[in-house]
């Protein structure tokens, strides 16, 4: 034996890592030694980086994503993949844990085929309400499936929610919002408008803000932090206008390392719906949410409408947002304290801010029936 007890599989994007990362942590604090978490990811996810800086032992693994067409990048990527499958199957082997946990994802597909393969338990977690493929695959041979939301059609499914890192959950917007403002250079009297789409970014987004900045030149109530994302920074930098210094107070930045202080600092957020959607419950802040189009099983919308219909956001279309549209679906917000009040109210409603540790429970009592 080698101590490991637990072999968390998956990663590739913070909608995977993030939750993985709280649940190990929430198998920490049940009191399993950090040593007895063992991470199985992809040599080129935010794992590589993000898990052993969380001070839990990391497998890379090689491989990327399959493209759904017949390309020689989709050629490579499952060559990549059977040879991850190949070194999972022997890593699982060597260490013998008592319970996989897959949480979705092409780099979640090594692990979990070993641990069917060698008969150890198997939980699947499933972050958004259209599960993916690897999950809809995997989910019939596991013991159980931990759901983020109601109706995703998977066997032997329990609601838990979707686990929420534990910086995000210390949030208290009511306490924390002046400090966090300060932090971050923003004004404490004005409405403030966080507009983010994950570390690339999100081009429509990016370039629904520059387009609403002209309407909003002269509104001197009204604050923006747009995390532009690496991707575009260049080319949103070039082209902002130029506004006046009595009026808007526009805060573009590349990337944004706090981002608990930018939610924290923030009446309204304007997003992508994927894990964002439980953190942005988690602290009860409002948000116009753009779906990304194309998502597998459009489950970003899905995730949306759920949100939506608790009264804690509202959705446009990614082919419906410009400028004009994001100003309308803002102001009518900002512009409306009873309304925003509500809606924070009906958000944090929503949130299952003990996801992580229900899942922590779900997966301790898998493998203890073995």
């Amino acid at each position: 034996m080698t101590g490991t007890w637990a072999l968390i599989a998956g990663g590739g994007t913070a909608g995977h890592v993030l939750p993985g990362l709280a649940v190990a942590r929430a198998l920490v604090a049940a009191g399993h030694p950090a040593t007895s978490i063992h991470w199985m990811g992809s040599a080129v996810g935010l794992e590589a980086r993000l898990v052993p800086e969380s001070g839990f032992g990391v497998t890379l693994l090689p491989g990327r994503g399959i493209e759904r067409r017949f390309s020689r990048a989709s050629a490579a990527a499952a060559w990549g993949l059977m040879r991850a499958a190949a070194t999972a199957l022997a890593e699982v082997k060597r260490l013998r844990p008592a319970v996989v946990v897959s949480l979705g994802g092409y780099a979640s597909v090594p692990g979990a085929a070993a641990a069917i393969v060698l008969r150890v338990p198997l939980v699947v977690c499933e972050q958004n309400a259209a599960p993916g493929a690897a999950n809809r695959l995997f989910a019939r041979f596991a013991a159980a499936a931990a759901v983020s939301f109601p109706g995703t059609g998977l066997p032997r499914a329990h609601l838990t929610g979707n686990p929420v890192r534990p910086e995000m959950l210390a949030v208290d917007r009511t306490r924390d919002r002046d400090e966090a403002r300060q932090a971050l250079g923003l004004p404490a009297d004005r409405r403030v408008v966080a507009a983010f789409g994950g570390s690339l970014g999100s081009r429509r987004i990016n370039r629904a803000v520059l387009g609403a900045l002209d309407g909003w030149a002269r509104r001197d109530d009204l604050a923006v932090r747009h995390v532009v994302g690496r991707r575009d920074w260049e080319m949103i930098s070039a082209e902002v206008p130029s506004l006046p210094a009595d009026g808007l107070l526009y805060a573009p930045v590349e990337y944004e390392v706090r981002m608990d202080l930018l939610l924290a600092a923030a009446d309204v957020a304007v997003c992508r719906s994927g894990g964002s959607i439980a953190e942005l419950a988690a602290i009860g802040l409002p948000a116009v949410l753009v779906p990304l189009p194309g998502a597998p099983g459009d489950h970003q919308t899905a995730n949306a409408r759920h949100l939506v219909d608790a009264g804690g956001a509202v959705m446009v279309p990614d082919a419906e947002l410009d400028g004009a549209r994001l100003a309308a679906e803002v102001d009518a917000l900002v512009d409306d304290p009873v309304r925003l009040a509500a809606m924070a109210q009906s958000s944090a409603g929503f949130a299952r801010r003990d996801a992580a540790e229900a899942v922590a429970a779900l997966v301790t009592e898998c493998a203890r029936r073995g």
